[in-house]
């Protein structure tokens, strides 16, 4: 990746702990776009290209730590964050931790940064490497904690992805980025078993991807009205199909995987909630009354 000419004295400088895909990728980002940075891995041997490309590699991560206000973790998961930093001066830092963790995890480690005389804010990360540093390819990452902190390093942090702020509770960010991912899996789940339900036979897998592309993208659609009848309360509102109709439905689903030899482990469970459902009278209702059920809620 060129380097970038612009003066590194007007780009702020920041310490990043942890040089996976992730990291490296989000390091030369930062690195191009000519703000100083000092690195730190577990292993020093991912650093050597980096400092090729200009980083400053630390021997520690305290040496990190202490090199700059600006401290952004991107290491394995929250107990690596708690290990790489402890008994590290935290005191007047600037932390942003980009681990994917949960909100509860989240929450302690805001606390755990402020009782060091930190400020601290979370992040998720909406993409994959490759993603990073490239603005048509639509990354982002969600940040939660202090505004104030925010708004400070917003420009730094936009440098590798697009920043999206979704409030001071330190667990939000993860909640919102656990949220999205827990749906891209319920999509793959679905995906995965179409594609069972066809391997045995004279069905491309190629001549089937765009149908299901399309599928999907015309589905998507249903997102907005859920969330609108979750906030208004009536799930009644704007049904397409109600639920009673899509449950007389299912056994055609279950039936053709057991004529397909399919296991039916991954749409199953979604039947039988809604099924559940139905049974409490949620017939007229839209699909939405599954996420009470989820909740463990009684029927509105």
């Amino acid at each position: 990746m060129a380097r970038n000419t612009v003066d590194p004295a007007a780009k702020t400088p920041l310490t990043l702990l942890g040089l996976g895909a992730m990291g490296a990728a989000l390091a030369r980002t930062w690195l191009a776009a000519g703000h100083p940075l000092t690195i730190w891995n577990r292993t020093p041997a991912r650093a050597e290209p980096l400092a090729a490309e200009g980083a400053a590699v630390a021997a520690t991560a305290a040496e990190a730590v202490a090199a700059n206000r600006l401290l952004v973790v991107c290491l394995l998961d929250d107990a690596s964050v708690g290990a790489a930093l402890d008994g590290v001066d935290l005191t007047g830092k600037d932390v942003v931790n980009l681990v994917t963790g949960t909100p509860g995890q989240a929450r302690a480690r805001a606390e755990w940064a402020r009782a060091r005389g930190a400020r601290y804010l979370d992040g998720g990360i909406m993409a994959v490497p490759p993603m990073i540093g490239v603005a048509a390819a639509g990354p982002y990452v969600f940040y939660s904690g202090s505004p104030a902190l925010f708004e400070e390093h917003r420009a730094t942090l936009a440098v590798p992805a697009g920043t999206t702020w979704v409030g001071e509770d330190d667990g939000f960010a993860a909640l919102h980025d656990v949220a999205l991912l827990s749906a891209m899996y319920g999509m793959f789940a679905g995906v995965a078993h179409a594609f069972a339900l066809i391997r045995e036979e004279a069905v491309a897998p190629a001549g089937l991807a765009p149908l299901l592309t399309s599928w999907i993208t015309a589905m998507s659609g249903s997102v907005a009205r859920t969330a609108e009848q979750l906030e208004s309360g009536d799930y009644t509102r704007d049904v397409v199909s109600n639920l009673a109709m899509q449950v007389a439905g299912t056994p055609t689903f279950l039936r053709t995987a057991e004529e397909q030899g399919v296991s039916p482990e991954l749409i199953d469970p979604y039947f039988r909630l809604m099924r559940r459902r139905l049974a409490e009278g949620g017939g007229d209702e839209d699909l939405t009354g599954v996420i009470d059920l989820l909740r463990g809620a009684a029927r509105p």
